[in-house]
């Protein structure tokens, strides 16, 4: 399967309606390669209260010549999560309807993916799996990640000590179910993502750790290699 894009992945300080707020937002883009064939510009925005319940996500879309923008606006009301489900191109309104989750954990994609590091990464052992629902559109679509294990990461002459998780959609509208999308998350108290990998239609797209400033902790997860 060849490498089909790149992205970059950022976490920083933000505002929603005037408030502080936690930004993640991740940016796609195809290769040169594939620009000729089907050429993709994806940016996902996540909002984050302080307390790190979702606010507000968005995926601005550009496929070849088509636009699409979905916006989900999250609120718990009665200990429910409330979802907000906006789709529409610069012509028209696709979906507009109100998503009700009673119980359980619930995001959009790639607030899926920060959930990850809110486990305690000293309790998890190979085989646990992380039941969640993720809104896309007008669905509650099911997806579970499971823990692979510890694994060594390399990029370049740099290697990471992490922590490898899956992540299965259980949904027939996807092509790409079983091991859709895969997470190695840095063994240490940063737990910051080393590298993401999804499956796409066309190969696939990796996200791989850069640098980062104002961590909690020193990046142990490092693996210092002699020259």
């Amino acid at each position: 399967m060849s490498r089909a894009g790149e992205a970059a992945l950022s976490f920083g300080k933000a505002t929603y309606q005037g408030q502080s707020a936690s930004r993640y937002r991740l940016l796609f883009r195809t290769v040169k390669l594939f620009e000729s064939v089907y050429r993709m510009r994806d940016t996902m925005d996540c909002y984050y209260a302080p307390d790190y319940s979702l606010l507000f996500s968005s995926k601005h879309t550009h496929e070849n010549h088509y636009h699409l923008m979905d916006e989900l606006t999250f609120s718990y009301p009665d200990r429910r999560t409330s979802i907000r489900s906006h789709r529409y191109t610069p012509t028209e309104t696709k979906i507009d309807t109100t998503l009700i989750v009673r119980s359980g954990c619930t995001f959009d994609m790639l607030g899926a993916t920060f959930f990850l590091r809110t486990l305690d990464r000293k309790k998890l052992k190979t085989g646990d799996a992380f039941p969640m629902t993720v809104a896309i559109g007008k669905d509650l679509v099911k997806i579970s990640c499971r823990y692979q294990g510890q694994a060594v990461v390399e990029r370049g002459n740099i290697k990471y000590r992490t922590l490898h998780f899956s992540v299965d959609i259980y949904d027939k509208a996807f092509t790409q179910t079983k091991a859709a999308a895969e997470l190695w998350i840095g063994d240490d108290d940063n737990f910051i993502p080393v590298k993401i990998r999804s499956k796409l239609k066309i190969g696939y797209a990796e996200v791989h750790y850069r640098n980062a400033s104002g961590l909690k902790a020193p990046l142990h997860c490092r693996i210092e290699t002699k020259r």
